[in-house]
């Protein structure tokens, strides 16, 4: 088989400022093609340290945020126009756009490939739940910005030449909200960089902090399995937003936290330790709101630990029920999961075995670029 020479690629992000899943995987897609990086907001400090070594270009984001008060509102439209005004001058075989709005670049340039992490879900799937966390006076503000978002992601998402994504329940969104189809190509995990270092007593939950990825369930959940089982911590940990809104979050986290007592609230760390608490934990616990995939499943079945998840959208694609974890359907049942891999040893060991290998097995990053070359060469 003749290998494909790597196109020209421009990738496109809206912003790099975090240690993400999503960031994760839009590094490793840099690595593999080279591309020049167009993002609306990078900091080095905050993000992988890797993306230094390729030629990032800022772009000049628009001026909603001195109008509109309402911080997500006027980022994502500040972001929006910075893409959707932009007109690439140098050559390239294509555009590889990934979190929304970057995907608006193109309004003013073609062959674009949108890699669609999720669509944009403050103005789709999470609008109502969004707006219920609002305060009253800021809700009209914010309505009036996702109109105006919606409006214009429409319009770009119709003349988009291709798009990927990472699950059924994604592609099931893209179906719901743009009525255009998709082609699933799953993520990847590093399943060599992670190890099983025995059972050190606490359960691990690495995740930004944000509504959506329901922290306090995890807490409420280690509530009561403390009441039956003693000599165990809580360890979550994440970057935070600069945004006052995921801050309020943050600050809600570190009270109930307190409150419940042997829980330990870190901020953002750098990949070498999240693998080192990974290996040392009991389980993993993962409790997001209709999360599209999420790579915290992969990363725990890739150091051989058991994978406790809610029953819901992306972790039902990547956790086995009973095989690799277990899938639960409240707080109440996932307390009795965590009991239930603390005092079994010989139950935790061979949910960990399959979970290993099934990272190994279906996850690699071989497997997933196989999908994603054959698609941009379909696309050339």
């Amino acid at each position: 088989m003749v290998s494909m020479k790597k196109p020209s690629m421009i990738l496109t992000q809206s912003n790099l400022t975090l240690l993400g899943g999503a960031e994760f995987t839009i590094l490793k897609i840099a690595q593999h093609y080279n591309p020049v990086i167009y993002t609306a907001e990078y900091n080095a400090k905050n993000t992988y340290p890797e993306f230094k070594e390729f030629d990032i270009r800022v772009i000049s984001k628009g001026s909603f945020s001195r109008i509109i008060p309402y911080g997500r509102a006027s980022q994502g439209l500040d972001y929006g126009l910075a893409f959707y005004n932009l007109k690439i001058k140098e050559h390239y075989d294509l555009i590889n756009a990934h979190l929304g709005p970057s995907h608006w670049i193109r309004n003013k340039n073609e062959r674009v490939i949108w890699h669609c992490h999720t669509p944009l879900r403050d103005i789709y799937d999470l609008y109502s739940f969004r707006m219920s966390k609002r305060p009253a006076h800021t809700r009209p503000f914010y309505m009036l910005g996702a109109k105006m978002v919606r409006s214009m992601d429409q319009q770009v998402v119709r003349r988009i030449e291709q798009i990927v994504t990472n699950s059924p329940i994604t592609l099931a969104r893209i179906r719901k909200y743009y009525n255009r189809n998709a082609i699933i190509v799953g993520t990847g995990v590093d399943y060599k960089e992670y190890e099983n270092d025995g059972d050190g007593k606490y359960f691990f939950y690495p995740s930004r902090f944000s509504p959506n990825k329901r922290q306090e369930y995890a807490i409420e959940a280690f509530r009561l399995f403390k009441r039956k089982v003693k000599g165990y911590k809580l360890v979550l940990c994440g970057p935070v937003s600069t945004d006052q809104f995921y801050q309020d979050y943050h600050k809600k986290i570190v009270d109930l936290a307190t409150s419940v007592g042997d829980v330990e609230v870190m901020p953002a760390i750098s990949q070498r330790k999240l693998r080192q608490l990974y290996s040392r934990c009991t389980a993993v616990l993962f409790t997001p709101k209709d999360e599209d995939i999420g790579l915290v499943p992969l990363e725990s079945m890739a150091s051989g630990k058991p994978i406790l998840a809610v029953n819901e959208a992306g972790p039902t694609v990547t956790v086995k029920n009973k095989v690799t974890g277990f899938l639960v359907n409240s707080v109440e049942e996932l307390a009795r999961r965590m009991a239930e891999v603390a005092d079994d040893k010989p139950l935790a060991e061979r949910l960990g075995k399959n979970g290993r290998k099934s990272a190994k097995d279906e996850w690699s990053w071989d497997a997933f670029f196989k999908r994603y070359d054959s698609v941009i060469n379909r696309m050339l």
